[in-house]
């Protein structure tokens, strides 16, 4: 009995926890002390990490930052363009108008469209909103007053002119307008749309157009 307590005490609780053979059921009781002894320190060694900081976290948020620049640049890049697009085309002129545009982005002089556009002239060019709209020659090789939006009132199409009928034909459905954009066959329901084209400075401007149609006289349906 006193040898067994002697060897017991001569164990020490490291020994039990090193060694590799099997223990004795005085010996579980050291095992035991020695686990919960290194639970302890392992215990002390994660507590002394502040809970509320993760490591690395200054350089995440860094490389988040680069990536939100480096996907938005080239997003504002993209809709720069098309933000223009929708914003109508603007341009010098008396009351709010659109400087005229000949076919290759010019501006219409006045005397110089005459010099190269006889009497019953209609020509496209660019008007309100960069519409397709007619400049009208008179048959006194005077410009006229006003301009004929070629945006056909059926579908959208735009309606050429076609001098040896002296009407506009619309090519997609078949619509007809007579000289001065006033519908005279269907499907399209409404005439041609009408601008001011006023000369200022020498330039072609059109205006809105917010009067009586002459044509029908009724109201504007466009304005």
């Amino acid at each position: 009995m006193a040898s067994a307590t002697a060897l017991s005490a001569a164990i020490t609780p490291s020994q039990l926890c090193s060694g590799k053979n099997g223990l004795t059921p005085a010996s579980n009781v050291s095992l035991a002390r020695c686990v919960k002894s290194k639970r302890m320190k392992v215990s002390c060694m994660a507590t002394s990490i502040p809970s509320d900081r993760v490591p690395d976290m200054g350089k995440r948020e860094l490389m988040n930052l680069l990536l939100l620049g480096a996907i938005s640049l080239p997003s504002a890049g993209m809709l720069l363009p098309y933000t223009y697009f929708f914003v109508p085309p603007g341009g010098g002129g008396s009351g709010g108008g659109t400087v005229a545009k000949d076919a290759l982005g010019n501006d219409v002089i006045a005397d110089e469209w005459l010099k190269t556009h006889g009497p019953g002239d209609r020509t496209l060019t660019q008007g309100l909103k960069g519409d397709p709209t007619y400049l009208v020659v008179e048959n006194d090789k005077t410009l006229a007053t006003y301009g004929i939006n070629a945006v056909c009132t059926h579908l959208g199409c735009v309606v050429p002119w076609n001098k040896a009928e002296n009407k506009f034909l619309c090519p997609c459905h078949g619509s007809q307008y007579n000289n001065q954009g006033k519908v005279v066959r269907g499907p399209a329901p409404l005439s041609l749309a009408l601008a001011h084209a006023d000369v200022d400075d020498g330039k072609v401007v059109f205006v809105p157009w917010v009067e009586t149609d002459f044509r029908t006289g009724e109201d504007p349906w466009w304005a």
